[in-house]
């Protein structure tokens, strides 16, 4: 049998959604998530104010001024983590980069002092992968992320008063806006494009956007510190700081879509004979009527493979695809070499948060771990203990069940710590 879980689980083999996951969508969403799924996910904008979600703080503790301050100039942040942007242009990185000094000479740090000059005559200043490199972020990405079941990036945005950084356009995947100072006048336009794929970007429509953007908006609204605003993929929108400096988070919902599988099913159709066979002596292929009777067999061909897909090979590859673009929350490596060292029969270990993992028979007599960069092959004896630690359901290593004793389980508890599967508790 095959399990996969995010962990902790939930039953009818879903994960369960921790409570912290079930806080940070609450502080996006001021409607049940039932709610949400149904009337806006993939549909509609949602504009959830302060007021009315269970945020009474904001979200200066994910990033205030002060830490955009404290990255920008103590970080030794490097490109791609910022972009600047002026007149709805970007500002090439050669003029706000440079090397960091005596031992930093590496050449595309970001220069405060550049960054000042911009900034101060109006560029606006984007701050991304803030889920990888800023610890507040990094765990609220991973708790939404879980919520939603799906990988997240974060980036920031300041704008100075009255600046606009983009002209009106979409983005190819959904986001959560969520207003942490200042306030910023938002225009939001249907789309002119539903749903548009990440290879399909705004920039190849731009006259139409303009013209969309004319004309009477769907959503017109001044966000204020601590409200929070969905916006599905290709919804069109901009966005202004009003009388002071602006500065928000945009939560980008990397979901996968149905045309990912059928990128991967034209993939694993290279396995058919017929689909890999080659077109005709001398077809001239700029000839609709010569390429006509080739296409229909080759039609033929991909229905006929199409009914006998195996939903295995499917979901491995989607898995390779997907999991690895949800990490797991950071390990610290000393500390989990420190416990490696001192574990016993009762210390206690617990599974890394946010791990996906899958556990099957690899029909030798042993058992794969599969996890989201690598696959751990032990012996089937330890199947029962795997299961349990995995599930949360024994977190003391003298407790695991189906092994013989006490080494065999400290054997099987240092490999996991060793592997970043388990941490300590």
């Amino acid at each position: 049998m095959t399990t996969t879980h995010l962990v902790p689980p939930g039953g009818h083999g879903r994960p369960a959604v921790p409570s912290a996951a079930a806080a940070a969508l609450a502080r996006c969403v001021a409607v049940e998530p039932a709610k949400f799924a149904a009337d806006h996910w993939g549909r509609s904008p949602l504009l959830s104010r302060a007021a009315e979600l269970s945020n009474p703080a904001g979200f200066r503790d994910l990033l205030s001024p002060a830490d955009a301050d404290e990255l920008l100039s103590r970080r030794g942040l490097r490109t791609p983590f910022l972009r600047v942007a002026k007149d709805g242009q970007l500002v090439p990185a050669a003029r706000w980069t440079g090397g960091g000094g005596a031992g930093a000479e590496i050449g595309d740090q970001v220069l405060d002092e550049q960054i000042l000059a911009l900034y101060a005559d109006g560029a606006t200043l984007v701050l991304q992968g803030l889920h990888r490199i800023w610890p507040a972020l990094v765990d609220f990405a991973r708790d939404l992320g879980l919520a939603l079941a799906q990988p997240l990036q974060v980036n920031a945005y300041l704008t100075p008063a009255g600046s606009q950084g983009f002209a009106t356009h979409y983005d190819t995947h959904d986001v959560f806006v969520l207003q942490v100072d200042g306030r910023k006048h938002w225009r939001i336009h249907p789309p002119v494009l539903p749903d548009p794929l990440e290879k399909q970007p705004w920039g190849g429509r731009a006259d139409e956007i303009a013209a969309t953007a004319e004309g009477r908006p769907a959503l017109d609204v001044v966000l204020q510190p601590g409200d929070a605003l969905y916006l599905p993929r290709g919804w069109l929108h901009s966005a202004q700081a009003q009388e002071a400096s602006s500065l928000h988070l945009t939560v980008g919902i990397r979901a996968l879509t149905r045309y990912a599988l059928v990128e991967e099913l034209l993939a694993l159709a290279a396995e058919d004979p017929r689909l890999r066979a080659g077109l005709p002596f001398g077809l001239d292929v700029a000839d609709p009527d010569a390429i006509e009777p080739e296409l229909t067999e080759t039609v033929e061909a991909l229905r006929d493979w199409l009914l006998r897909a195996d939903p295995a090979s499917l979901a491995a590859r989607l898995r390779a695809r997907a999991w690895p673009a949800a990490r797991p929350a950071p390990i610290r490596p000393l500390a989990q070499a420190a416990a490696l060292a001192a574990l016993g029969p009762d210390s206690r270990v617990a599974v890394r948060a946010g791990l996906r993992w899958q556990l099957a028979p690899t029909g030798d007599g042993r058992v794969a771990l599969r996890l989201f960069d690598r696959t751990v092959t032990l012996p089937g004896t330890c199947e029962p203990a795997l299961r349990a630690v995995l599930s949360g359901d024994v977190t003391r290593v003298g407790d695991l069940p189906g092994l013989d004793d006490d080494a065999d389980r400290l054997v099987l508890a240092r490999r996991l710590l060793k592997e970043a599967v388990l941490t300590p508790a």
